[in-house]
């Protein structure tokens, strides 16, 4: 008998999804930084066993839309609710669901429901028995399981109850696959992962990165990458005072590139100007986000 299924990871933005799909999987896949809406696209890890194969899915965190961008991003949500043969459901201590819209289908849905109450070691045993009641009394065919994915405590546990509940399928990938996203694309995430945590306010919120080179000749990856931005105020800011800024941020981000390809990296990176593209159909289409 062999199990396969999609495994859809859905959450308030800022939840730990990403943290704790890359335990599940093992890998570095999805940004983790400690700010809200990193996740943009629909990212799969593909983790295989002799007789399984889950194929998470991490999607964006759920917001109100307030762009085109937003709207792409909640599209991404929407299509995970319909192909899910099991929900990964995560929550935090202090948190609430938002959206009542996405909550209602997973109420409404037949589809298998773990339901993850994360970061528990940033709180105390009344609290995390309060919250485990609360879920199970909103959701009652859940499981409700308490973790922190930084710690890894009850990973297992997760990953137990997700093999249990896999429904009999066989692989939908080639069983030495990791992940249906490209090189590029991790490049790209890894260099916003920097423009996440080192710029502030909208700054990191109103980039793109684009790499529009990949090079491997000798053991050494040649990458050329572009940071789009809204405004020419921005790209001054993003480069900084003698290019000193953004000479850290291809600094960072080569040490972490190396680190996930096992090889040398020469990177390069430019800060180009494209005014409003979180609203244009085309930029957004040129990023790789779905449009009508």
């Amino acid at each position: 008998m062999h199990k396969a299924g999609f495994v859809n990871i859905i959450g308030n933005p800022n939840v730990g999804k990403s943290t704790l799909m890359n335990a599940l999987v093992g890998e570095r896949l999805s940004i983790i930084t400690s700010k809200a809406q990193t996740t943009r696209h629909r990212i799969m890890g593909i983790v295989n066993g002799e007789d399984f194969q889950i194929v998470y899915t991490d999607t964006p965190g759920i917001v109100n839309p307030h762009y085109k961008l937003h709207e792409q991003m909640m599209g991404f949500v929407h299509s995970a609710l319909e192909d899910a043969d099991l929900f990964l459901l995560v929550t935090e201590i202090g948190e609430t669901f938002k959206n009542q819209q996405v909550l209602s289908k997973i109420l409404c849905s037949k589809v298998p429901v773990i339901l993850v109450i994360n970061k528990i070691d940033l709180s105390n045993q009344e609290v995390v028995s309060e919250k485990i009641a609360y879920w199970q009394e909103q959701i009652p065919r859940a499981t409700v399981v308490p973790c922190s994915a930084t710690e890894r405590f009850n990973v297992q546990t997760i990953f137990d109850h997700i093999i249990d509940n896999l429904p009999e399928n066989p692989p939908y990938f080639p069983k030495d696959e990791l992940t249906d996203r490209s090189m590029r694309f991790f490049v790209s995430e890894i260099i916003r992962e920097k423009l996440l945590l080192y710029y502030q306010k909208e700054i990191p919120y109103s980039c793109e990165v684009s790499v529009e080179s990949y090079e491997e000749k000798d053991g050494v990856d040649n990458i050329g990458a572009v940071i789009f931005v809204e405004r020419d105020s921005q790209k001054a800011i993003l480069i900084g005072h003698q290019g000193k800024s953004i000479k850290k941020v291809g600094v960072e981000s080569r040490k972490d590139i190396e680190e996930f390809t096992g090889k040398r990296c020469f990177l390069n990176l430019y800060v180009k100007v494209m005014k409003d593209w979180r609203n244009s159909d085309r930029a957004l289409r040129q990023f790789g986000y779905e449009t009508d």
